[in-house]
């Protein structure tokens, strides 16, 4: 059988086809980082030298032109806004995958709206929740209704991830669980949500990701005040928010690379714990 193996992948190899498939493969990897790679390089040249301890002062004025306010806005509805979203995501994911039956409508009816959800833009978020948070429920420009907005755009993203993480767990898993005398909710939650960990980090990393990125939709529900919000009623802007705000001003074009430059970090290092989470999850999940 190896010899059969090795005759294939030198056939292979020596195949027109196969070498342009292989190059086709190497040139979009090799586009993909390259573009990552500029973008990273001419943000840091273009904003480093202004990244200055006057940007990180506690409170904002036209002098300063501190993000602080707005990274810890950032931090707050990221947090918030997970909070709302993955307990909802995750909880729908599981119904639909380990309790709901082969073939149900409601299956399919929450795939086709979560697709629908997904590619709605976000401004239409925003407008929604400028009407319908903002108005109709008198929450006002808010921290509160900028975060239950986000968890809306953050919603089918994470029910999603999280349930094609369910479905690659082995079903050896569960019948190993049944067959040990262990019921459904004890399986679900001691055996298949652990071992489905990494996957549904995944879908938190992408959620982050968009929060943290999000500007349109915060505008109409969070507003644009450059303080740091006090409570879950007051206006705030977030980090991306406030890029938007100076860099249309167009006095602090500066100010508005080096905040881009710090929104980039900030995403680098999500990305970097929550990928050492992953393999940390994996890794226990193997030694288990």
């Amino acid at each position: 059988m190896s010899e059969k193996i090795k005759q294939l992948v030198s056939l292979g190899r020596r195949d027109p086809l196969s070498l342009c498939l292989r190059a086709a493969v190497w040139l979009a990897a090799a586009v993909t980082a390259l573009s990552l790679l500029s973008v990273i390089v001419y943000i840091s040249v273009k904003g480093a030298p202004y990244l200055k301890p006057e940007l990180f002062s506690p409170h904002y004025t036209t002098e300063n032109v501190s993000m602080l306010p707005s990274l810890i806005n950032t931090v707050f509805i990221t947090l918030l806004s997970l909070l709302c979203a993955l307990p909802v995501g995750i909880g729908a994911a599981v119904y639909l995958t380990e309790y709901a039956g082969r073939g149900n409508r409601l299956v399919a009816v929450t795939a086709m709206t979560a697709e629908t959800l997904s590619g709605i833009p976000s401004i239409v978020y925003g407008l929604f929740g400028s009407l319908f948070f903002v108005k109709f429920l008198g929450l006002g420009l808010s921290l509160l209704s900028g975060t239950l907005t986000l968890s809306i755009m953050i919603l089918p993203l994470i029910m999603r991830s999280t349930e094609e993480a369910l479905k690659s767990v082995p079903d050896s898993y569960r019948e190993g669980s049944f067959g040990l005398g262990a019921g459904k909710l004890r399986t679900v939650f001691r055996i298949v949500l652990p071992s489905a960990a990494p996957g549904i980090l995944s879908g938190v990393i992408l959620g982050i990701g968009r929060i943290v990125g999000e500007s349109a939709a915060l505008i109409f529900t969070a507003g644009t005040v450059a303080e740091r919000a006090t409570s879950l009623f007051s206006s705030a802007r977030t980090l991306s928010v406030h890029m938007y705000a100076i860099s249309s001003n167009g006095m602090y074009i500066e100010q508005t690379y080096a905040t881009a430059v710090v929104l980039l970090l900030l995403v680098m290092a999500i990305n970097a714990l929550s990928e050492a989470a992953a393999k940390k999850l994996g890794g226990e999940k193997n030694d288990g």
